[in-house]
């Protein structure tokens, strides 16, 4: 620098400078006291504000962590400067021309002022190039996705030019030395001399906070390019990609006034979604959504519980998208607010269900949101058939952990109702599974010492149990399968094929009963047949035999043919009575699981479904 800067200047920039619009920009405050605002702390993760700013005073405190000061020390510790540097940032801010003490202008405002002076030219020379014959394909590219111009300039997008060194060239000409533009991400150095780090390629800019234009994004448009589909500037003094949020600039003020900010995974998508309305869009620049990404976004959002925040994500339907929503579940208790998932109809992202559909499908898109842990349990539910036993118990086994992650005590219990509901389970045993998996995450360690620990000689010698186990017919549920199987063994007369194929497909909970009456199921050809007992022996495994025969000689209570078909046709109506009240059960939780708004068809169907089921169940009953 030429020297120090004045000391009246100093004074004279904070006295022209609202400390409380300097902070707003990065917290979201509100009134607390008189002549007082507060929020919450920038500098210390907390749920309650205890971060508090006195304009008329011009500074501010946490009660929390003690952190406080003048405008000059915020901004020395939220943006890295040193004290000079804030003093700069501000005085550009206010118009104000700082004098140093040796009588003349600056003349070197520091190397993080010149990185961000380099960018604001060279995102005004991108801008400029958009209009050019060369950046036709970046334009077709835009407009491809519905962006006309007039939203290129709204974002600033432009378009860098194929050739070796056509920014640094322009850049140096304005008096930029080639080692700033290296640090500021520009170019980049070789044995041919300086060249442009984005060449042939559509450009964002990305701003700070402040609007401050810290660094770019950058979209391959031609196939020669040999980088990668997005190529961002590499970490400067000015910026970091773990904590930037591209549009964060034009989406801060609605963000604090609407308590609400929407994370969609790219630059077109927050376009897509401004244009669309959806003015609270921002997007993590080139990295995943993280620590700091999350810090940055609780400083704008409200902790009142009155009327709490939102934080509402968009993922991709595909593996990495999965991915990344499981990463925000194991992150949502970090947030200040309420989180949740909102998925375009056919897994479309907010640009291209804008192209396709225009801006009211992407409002809906949002409206319709789900929360987030109604989402990452149905993502571990999907993967397995809900329409068998062993694949309910398999999903609430897989979701049983997600749960047990919620950490708020009100709300694990209800989605603990709700998994039981969308599995059809009985919610104690949804409830059994939630309890182990949060103890075995608890005891992760524990249970480690136990894998390598050596087993007991007398664990070794024990035979394992048997998979059919003796079935207990003092249970009145096992008690009725064993009437059933007696009647579908005996007195095969008094069924229908597809009577029995729905009691199969319905199943026994006994695996014994079920084993056989899946033998019965396997040896309906030969149904009623003179081999009938030795065609379901040769299906019904070996050790089970001897049980196969005990149902096979068991006496029922009938006197003559008649009673006894009677006696079967009475027994198998209550074994179909029951089939379709699972059935039933099944489709009233498959019903549960889908959104009449996005699937109405499927809703449909499924009610068709249920009214039919009651019509058959109405007509075994008599009624």
């Amino acid at each position: 620098m030429a020297g120090k800067i004045r000391t009246r200047d100093i004074e004279e920039v904070k006295s022209r400078v609202n400390i409380a619009d300097v902070i707003g920009e990065y917290v979201a405050l509100r009134p607390a006291s008189v002549g007082s605002l507060k929020g919450l702390c920038p500098f210390h993760d907390e749920k309650s504000p205890s971060f508090n700013v006195r304009p008329m005073q011009g500074f501010y405190h946490c009660f929390g962590c003690g952190e406080g000061g003048d405008v000059y020390k915020f901004l020395q510790q939220m943006d890295s400067l040193s004290f000079y540097e804030a003093v700069e940032k501000l005085a550009a801010r206010v118009g104000f021309e700082l004098t140093y003490e040796d009588g003349g202008p600056a003349q070197d405002q520091g190397q993080r002022s010149r990185i961000l002076e380099a960018n604001t030219a060279a995102a005004t020379f991108y801008q400029s190039q958009l209009m050019t014959d060369d950046a036709i394909p970046g334009r077709d590219f835009l407009k491809g996705r519905g962006f006309d111009k007039a939203a290129a300039d709204l974002f600033g997008v432009g378009f860098a030019p194929k050739g070796w060194s056509n920014l640094t060239d322009h850049l140096k000409k304005l008096g930029f030395t080639i080692e700033e533009l290296v640090t500021a991400g520009l170019a980049t150095k070789s044995d041919r001399g300086a060249y442009d780090k984005f060449r042939g390629r559509l450009i964002w800019p990305i701003r700070d906070s402040t609007s401050q234009v810290i660094g770019f994004g950058a979209r391959k448009l031609f196939d020669d390019d040999q980088g990668p589909k997005y190529l961002n500037t590499s970490d400067t003094l000015v910026y970091h990609k773990s904590s930037v949020l591209y549009g964060l600039d034009l989406a801060k003020k609605d963000i604090s006034k609407q308590q609400r900010v929407v994370v969609v995974e790219g630059y077109t998508d927050v376009m897509a979604c401004h244009l669309a309305g959806i003015t609270t869009a921002v997007a993590t620049c080139g990295t995943a959504f993280g620590d700091e990404h999350i810090r940055i976004l609780n400083r704008m959002l409200s902790a009142e519980k009155d009327t709490p925040a939102e934080v509402i994500f968009t993922f991709d339907p595909d593996a990495a998208g999965q991915k990344a929503a499981m990463r925000a579940f194991n992150d949502s208790h970090k947030f200040s607010a309420q989180t949740f998932v909102a998925v375009g109809p056919d897994g479309l992202d907010p640009c291209d269900l804008r192209s396709q559909k225009g801006d009211e499908a992407v409002r809906l898109m949002i409206e319709n949101k789900k929360p987030l842990f109604e989402f990452a349990i149905k993502q571990k539910i999907g993967k397995f058939d809900l329409a068998t036993i062993e694949g309910r118990v398999g999903a609430a086994r897989a979701a049983a952990p997600v749960v047990a992650a919620i950490r708020d005590s009100a709300m694990r219990p209800a989605y603990i109702r709700e998994l039981a509901g969308w599995v059809n389970l009985d919610g104690n045993e949804v409830a059994a599974l939630v309890d182990a998996a949060g103890k075995e995450t608890r005891s992760d360690a524990v249970k480690d010492m136990r894998r390598d620990a050596p087993v007991p000689a007398e664990e070794q010698q024990l035979a394992p149990e048997s998979e059919f186990a003796l079935p207990n017919l003092s249970d009145p549920i096992t008690r009725f399968e064993r009437q059933v199987l007696e009647v579908l063994v005996q007195v095969p007369s008094s069924y229908s094929q597809e009577q029995l194929i729905r009691i199969v497909r319905d199943g026994f909970s006994a695996p014994a009963h079920n084993a056989i009456l899946e033998a019965v199921g396997t040896s309906m050809v030969s149904h009623g047949s003179a081999d009938w007992l030795n065609v379901i022996g040769g299906s019904t495994p070996a050790e089970l035999h001897s049980l196969l025969r005990s149902i096979a000689a068991q006496a029922l209570p009938a006197n003559n043919d008649a009673e006894l078909v009677r006696y079967g046709q009475g027994v198998v109506a209550r074994a179909l009575v029951n089939a379709l009240a699972h059935e039933k059960a099944n489709l009233l939780a498959a019903l549960r699981r889908t959104d009449v708004l996005e699937d109405p068809q499927e809703s449909a169907r499924i009610q068709r479904e249920l009214v039919e089921l009651e019509t058959e169940r109405r007509k075994l009953q008599g009624l």
